[in-house]
């Protein structure tokens, strides 16, 4: 169906930019699919110069997309000055009414949902507040389709419209199984969370660790989207990282990888919530920086409250000189150096980006923490991998997730409907 429209300036792309064939995985339809969806608007001749593909084969897909109803053609205005000669010129674009999507983001303190079109359009979101300790499943998927239906009225979307939801929670998540294997929001272990989402919101459910959302976020809306080999390192309640490798996120063997705050930093060292000792975790989270706070203020054990209040102060009197206060967060750090410094030794990114709430503590990565991360990075004649410091908050967290649900119904649909071409 062609669309006629002098509004395609606002027709943006999402989703990585992948470059031709670097996934033989990939058939030529998903390639083109991507492509389209990345670009947000191209015509069938720049299709096939970009993936070069001859031109009867982009035709031939095409029309199979959008006899789908995954694409449609839309008219492209002139530029302005520029002569009309003939039928004006058609371009290829998402066909974003198709399908809707949710993604849900949860934490200790926060469930947030927004829902998206097939074209990766936010249409609306909502969030609420709930009580902080871990529960069970059937109540935490109360709460999340409390906020989920939020968000369904203010982008105007049914239920039943929705094909697929994507859900974070932080922990030790299988994606692949759909299952929880351990998370500070749940008061079990080794659950089928996705199954049993699935069942309570009646539509299709994916999840993840919360970190792979923001590392999602990052490939499909932010500085990810041109780089095929990324890091994020969130730093919140606890240490998280995401890897990118070919445009895809990396998730290990067994769907757990990636654990850089439970890598090891200090033989025998500071006591971590995994129940080790010497993780990174336990010298740079948030209960790591409060319980260094606690004698460094002098704070009664009734004034250890809120954890946001506690670190906010502590930063307040470090900005101001307190010598013990600055201490701390200079030794977090260095420690933070060391992490950084492995994970470049390792993976070769060509980006880290660093991200989560405690980003606003500008002393966790001032230049002298970076100079101590090359120190201690191997020097091979390589460039050092560009950082990035960006405050996603938890909706950008939650667009991860839409991510996620938008990616595995894309996958869905074209392995669904895909040829040998």
């Amino acid at each position: 169906m062609l669309q006629h429209s002098n509004d395609t300036e606002h027709i943006q792309g999402v989703g990585p930019l992948i470059a031709q064939s670097s996934d033989i995985s990939r058939t030529l339809k998903q390639q083109i699919f991507e492509h389209v969806r990345g670009a947000g608007l191209c015509a069938r001749v720049d299709i096939s110069s970009s993936l070069q593909i001859s031109p009867a084969s982009v035709t031939a897909l095409v029309n199979e997309l959008i006899q789908a109803g995954y694409v449609h053609e839309v008219t492209t205005p002139p530029r302005e000055g520029e002569p009309i000669r003939g039928r004006p010129p058609v371009s290829i674009a998402i066909r974003k009414d198709s399908f809707f999507v949710a993604g849900i983001k949860t934490n200790d303190k926060t469930h947030t949902a927004v829902i998206m079109d097939f074209a990766g359009n936010m249409l609306g979101s909502a969030d609420i507040a709930h009580n902080s300790a871990s529960r069970g499943a059937n109540d935490i998927l109360k709460e999340i389709n409390d906020v989920l239906q939020m968000a369904l009225k203010e982008s105007g979307i049914k239920h039943s419209q929705l094909s697929a939801i994507g859900m974070g929670l932080p922990g030790l998540i299988d994606c692949a199984a759909g299952k929880v294997i351990w998370s500070p929001m749940l008061d079990q272990q080794n659950i089928a969370l996705a199954a049993l989402a699935s069942e309570v919101l009646n539509c299709p459910v994916y999840i993840d660790n919360d970190t792979n959302l923001v590392t999602l976020a990052e490939l499909w809306f932010g500085k990810g989207r041109t780089v095929s080999d990324f890091a994020v390192i969130t730093i919140e309640h606890g240490i998280g990282m995401g890897l990118v490798v070919n445009h895809r996120i990396y998730r290990g063997a067994h769907g757990v990888g990636m654990e850089l705050g439970h890598t090891k930093v200090q033989l025998d060292g500071a006591l971590c919530r995994c129940g080790q000792r010497g993780c990174l975790e336990a010298y740079v989270a948030d209960y790591a920086l409060v319980r260094e706070a606690s004698t460094a203020l002098t704070l009664d054990p009734s004034e250890m409250g809120d954890i946001s209040l506690i670190l906010d102060r502590l930063f307040e009197e470090a900005k101001n000189g307190h010598e013990a206060a600055t201490t701390i967060f200079k030794r977090a750090g260095r420690y933070l150096a060391t992490g950084l410094a492995n994970v470049v030794n390792l993976f070769d990114p060509s980006l880290v980006i660093l991200s989560g709430a405690r980003m606003q503590y500008d002393f966790l990565y001032e230049d002298e923490v970076l100079q101590e991360m090359e120190r201690q990075t191997l020097d091979w004649q390589r460039t050092r991998p560009d950082i990035e410091v960006h405050t996603w908050g938890d909706l950008l967290w939650a667009q991860g997730a839409a991510a996620l649900a938008l990616s595995e119904l894309t996958e869905t649909l074209l392995s669904a409907t895909s040829t040998n071409q």
